[in-house]
């Protein structure tokens, strides 16, 4: 199993290259906890290149746990509108910045239990913040990343957070800095929900898929 993970790991590396790894890859190491943080929030059923161009407008207008707390919701609600749910978007931006501000003297905790005390922070967002912000070895799990090593058969879980469990079990540390913007990218463009492009997929000939009715 190890090997064949590695196999699959190591050919989805060379396919998807750091060039075209998502908005909040591209952040890791290069922004600040806050930024990457909010991102995060902001990514939540929304299309990658929408998370780009609304991160960067906020930013340059209020790009602080102080500086966002302070926005009128009518001004912030504008500039986050093309993230979709803008409004509970902006009341969650409100909240967390107030929280860091009160609670964390406007710094984001780098603890994992910490992070999900405060309210609109679930358990994937927390784990982006440690890994992208903080270099810490875990396992952001979304749906792709939940859904395709089922498929590949590498687990059997119904949840993220048992994909999360099992996974640290069985995937090298190694591939942790990477999992992530790997496995969301390949979901997006091959390796989809519903009829997937097995026809594209550089892992195909491994891949035994399960649950799998319709290919393309």
């Amino acid at each position: 199993m190890e090997k064949n993970i590695s196999q699959t790991m190591n050919i989805l590396e060379k396919h998807f290259d750091q060039n075209s790894l998502t908005t909040l890859n591209r952040m890791r190491g290069k922004s600040d906890a806050f930024k990457i943080l909010i991102a995060c929030l902001l990514s939540l059923r929304a299309r990658d290149e929408n998370t780009e161009k609304v991160s960067k407008k906020l930013f340059k207008v209020a790009d602080t746990p102080g500086q966002i707390s302070k926005l009128p919701i009518p001004e912030l609600e504008k500039l986050i509108f093309s993230s979709g749910h803008y409004k509970k978007k902006a009341r969650i931006l409100k909240h967390v910045s107030k929280t860091l501000i009160k609670e964390f003297s406007s710094k984001v905790p780098n603890d994992k239990e910490k992070l999900l005390s405060i309210k609109g922070i679930g358990p994937k967002t927390a784990n982006i913040v440690l890994a992208f912000a903080y270099g810490k070895d875990v396992l952001p799990i979304d749906t792709h990343c939940h859904r395709i090593p089922n498929r590949l058969g590498w687990i059997k879980t119904k949840t993220p957070e048992q994909t999360k469990k099992e996974l640290e079990k069985i995937l090298p540390k190694k591939y942790w800095n990477k999992f992530n913007g790997v496995f969301v990218l390949f979901g997006k463009k091959i390796c989809q929900p519903i009829s997937p492009w097995c026809s594209k997929c550089p892992v195909e000939k491994s891949c035994p898929k399960i649950n799998v009715n319709k290919t393309r």
